[in-house]
């Protein structure tokens, strides 16, 4: 049966991260190898870095089991390295800018786009929130056209405020997108963020329009799709009706199991 929307699941390779949202652990080929069988249409990785990864035997394996990379997680960055984009320290938003430009580099040459989430800081206690917003636009007008050289944009994911209190929902990102020079950036939409900092889901999406680049489908309690309490209906159908043809993505806790995440997701985005 065909996919109501192209649907991805998340396979996580970062041991720091374990206990996140994430459908797949440690083992990628297996990932795949599954993710096919279930019928979605690709994988979302979240590396350490992109040089625990082998390009040519990736691009190999999605082949062989038809399916797609929909997109690469810069969070251990943060998780691991202690890197944010918008780091007080220059030296660490150095290091931050280089490490999502390898990430956006990897998975650029395999037409995927980088996500950032956490990379992207907060706003310190005594620190200028239109100080931290300029030291992002740094980051973002020199990372943006980068993944423009691959045909993809670059993901921007607002997250909930016992997470960052930077970019928390649709409207207040968009606002500040417009402010770029680039305008290579897109919105990844996570519905858990959401359902904790937008008033309607689908108004949000509504506002977000043509800049919605990628959806992280997640219940109310980063479960799957179908085991919280958000309607997921009326978030169907308005993604139909501005349009979006990007992926529908289960970043989701691997709950009651990982097998059982996995197919909540494809019968809730078949149904």
């Amino acid at each position: 049966m065909k996919n109501r929307f192209p649907t991805a699941v998340t396979v996580s390779l970062v041991p720091e991260a374990r206990g996140g949202p994430f459908v797949y652990w440690d083992d990628l080929d297996a990932a795949i190898s599954t993710a096919a069988e279930l019928g979605f249409d690709a994988i979302e990785i979240f590396p350490p870095s992109p040089d625990v990864l082998d390009a040519r035997r990736l691009r190999q394996k999605l082949t062989e089991h038809g399916i797609k990379l929909a997109a690469m997680g810069t969070g251990a960055g943060w998780v691991v390295q202690k890197l944010r984009l918008t780091d007080p320290d220059p030296m660490i938003r150095s290091k931050a800018r280089a490490f999502v430009a390898s990430i956006i580099d990897f998975a650029g040459r395999l037409g995927a786009p980088a996500i950032i989430g956490s990379m992207q800081g907060r706003v310190d206690p005594g620190t200028d929130r239109g100080q931290v917003l300029a030291w992002m636009t740094e980051c973002l007008d020199q990372l943006g056209p980068r993944a423009h050289q691959f045909g993809v944009p670059l993901l921007l994911e607002p997250l909930n405020r016992y997470e960052t209190n930077l970019f928390n929902n649709v409207g207040s990102t968009l606002d500040y997108l417009t402010s770029l020079r680039t305008q290579n950036i897109k919105l990844l939409c996570d519905c858990f963020h959401m359902n904790i900092e937008e008033a309607s889901i689908e108004d949000a999406l509504r506002q977000a329009g043509s800049r919605l680049g990628h959806v992280h489908l997640a219940d109310s309690n980063r479960r799957a799709a179908g085991l919280g309490h958000i309607p997921f209906e009326p978030i169907f159908r308005t993604l139909t009706d501005i349009g979006y043809q990007g992926y529908v993505s289960a970043e989701v806790l691997p709950l009651p199991d990982t097998a059982s995440a996995a197919r909540a997701t494809i019968l809730a985005v078949r149904s």
